[in-house]
């Protein structure tokens, strides 16, 4: 009875809008308060405890590292590049669009700040030469969800925390899918244009575009150190985050000179702002994981899952299904917090590797990202395109299903999805 009263309760304060970390933190507190056998203290160990990792100390620090891009200026140097290499083809500018999101993914691992850096600045010149709002919002919004499968990815590190699987097998996992989705997206603006007339832009000559490659280098190297340290075990992601601020911030200042050091502390609060959204999501996450273990959900789950799916490719099938409607109204960090666990036991014991469950999980909570009510990616690029979210949701589905695509090829075609990354670094699968 108390555990149908905690469910009512969250879906009533999720309706009238209360922010999902408070929600979380809510239910928690009072499932928790009603049982006599946990203390109340449980309370506050828990949600220390569930941010008390060195893992988790990447989180802050992408979002710092995208912050400085972005605050330095280095998002304009990186679509003046993408452009030199895709504007020159039909429907030039939401090519680069895309091009600079995946390149972007490579950097911070932050879906978020993809759309707001890159959003502010492409939509508006899509806007200018001719392409119409949706197309820009649509093509904004729907790429920046690469941010959070090419690696560096937070989520991945969060699920990697979850799971013990291996931070650079889920980084080199998420490379193949994340360049298809964007592949994918490109062709189907090649299409679109076609059809539209998008402009495109003249074909830069060898030394404007030798001219881009010197000035981007530096910021190209990032996602080199990155995911190469990570790899190599030369550092883990913490590490690899805080050289990325670091190094970030060395470039901005003395290579391109765009960020000064007044600028640092209004960069600092935001990055504090954005990541503690997210931590304190994640401690109240936590506090609730405590209390669904007390009523014994990932044992009800796995004995349901055994007794009623007796067939890999449903469980496949029931988990993307679910994740996606998760992921309609929650973050993807507090939706692997609070149910990764829960699936984890069913998902081993139909032989599910937890590298090819957390690329199935992360994709599916990628989509959500784009995806009312809760659609953050969304969200911003309607904001800064002025669009109603009906129309923006409209614009956008085309690249869903893209997503999607993708990610059934990755649910059901491991071995071909994995088949680079098992060349690169055999050991690490």
């Amino acid at each position: 009875m108390i555990g149908i009263i905690l469910v009512g309760l969250f879906l009533i304060l999720m309706l009238i809008g209360v922010p999902i970390a408070f929600v979380i933190g809510i239910v928690a507190l009072l499932g928790i308060f009603s049982v006599p056998y946990i203390p109340e203290v449980t309370v506050p160990m828990k949600m220390l405890n569930g941010i008390d990792s060195f893992v988790l100390l990447a989180v802050p620090l992408f979002i710092l590292a995208a912050n400085l891009m972005n605050s330095g200026k280095i998002s304009q140097k990186l679509i003046d590049l993408s452009l030199a290499v895709v504007g020159h083809i039909r429907g030039g500018l939401a090519h680069a669009n895309i091009l600079v999101s995946m390149i972007f993914a490579g950097v911070s691992g932050a879906a978020q700040a993809d759309t707001a850096g890159v959003g502010k600045i492409l939509i508006p010149n899509m806007k200018k030469q001719g392409y119409d709002t949706e197309t820009a919002v649509g093509v904004t919004a729907a790429s920046s969800t690469i941010g959070v499968i090419i690696p560096p990815s937070i989520p991945m590190i969060i699920f990697a925390g979850l799971t013990n699987a291996s931070v650079g097998a889920l980084f080199l996992g998420g490379i193949v899918p994340g360049v298809l989705v964007g592949v994918g997206m490109m062709l189907f603006v090649y299409i679109m244009a076609l059809k539209k007339g998008y402009p495109r832009a003249d074909r830069a000559t060898v030394q404007q575009f030798l001219k881009l490659v010197y000035e981007t280098v530096p910021a190209l190297i990032t996602p080199i150190i990155i995911i190469g340290g990570i790899i190599s075990g030369f550092f883990t992601a913490t590490e690899a985050a805080a050289v990325a601020s670091l190094y970030t911030l060395l470039i901005s200042m003395f290579f391109y000179k765009t960020l000064k050091i007044s600028d640092l502390p209004k960069i600092l609060m935001d990055t504090l702002a954005l990541s503690s959204l997210s931590l304190f999501a994640l401690a109240a996450a936590s506090a609730l994981g405590e209390l669904m273990s007390y009523y014994q959900l990932s044992t009800m789950a796995q004995e349901f899952f055994v007794n009623n799916v007796g067939a890999k490719w449903v469980f496949i099938l029931i988990i993307i299904a679910f994740f996606l409607f998760v992921g309609t109204f929650m973050d993807a960090i507090p939706a692997m917090i609070l149910f990764v666990p829960v699936i984890l036991p069913t998902a081993t014991q139909f032989g599910i590797d937890p590298v090819h469950l957390g690329l199935i999980v992360v994709m599916t909570l990628a989509i959500g990202l784009v995806t009312p009510p809760y659609g953050l990616c969304l969200l911003l690029a309607a904001k800064i395109g002025k669009l109603s979210i009906e129309r923006s949701l409209s614009a956008v589905t085309p690249y869903l299903l893209i997503v999607l695509a993708v990610l059934l090829f990755v649910a059901f075609f491991p071995d071909i999805a994995f088949y680079i990354p098992k060349l690169i670094n055999p050991g690490l699968f």
